[in-house]
């Protein structure tokens, strides 16, 4: 059954609160993190969402993923679905990793077009 759109803005507004929180969590604790955003077509939902992570070069992001950190990222990931009562599996399914630089070098650091070029 289709959501409604009042069922579509009430799951928007939990993800965005809980994702927030998550991106706070990774600023503090990972080097080069920048920010996080989120797709989701809701025709398709859950297994639509996306969220990507987002450092500020690609060697953060090469240093982060072989320390570890991506799994924590994905962790966080799971744990602000959770909080959203939003059931995803597997979580690291949905999590993709990118960087600031490589938006700026392959699509002018226009993100909306990156974005839709990944999907």
């Amino acid at each position: 059954m289709a959501l409604s759109k009042r069922d579509q803005a009430r799951i928007e507004r939990r993800l965005v609160a809980t994702l927030t929180e998550a991106c706070e969590t990774a600023k503090a604790q990972i080097v080069g993190f920048c920010w996080l955003t989120h797709e989701v077509d809701y025709a398709e939902f859950p297994s639509s969402l996306r969220v990507i992570w987002v450092f500020d070069t690609e060697a953060e992001k090469q240093q982060a993923l072989s320390s570890g950190q991506g799994e924590r990222m994905v962790e966080l990931t799971a744990e602000a679905l959770a909080d959203a009562d939003v059931l995803v599996s597997p979580v690291a399914a949905h999590v993709q990793f990118d960087s600031e630089e490589q938006c700026q070098r392959v699509n002018g650091g226009n993100w909306a077009q990156r974005l839709a070029c990944k999907r």
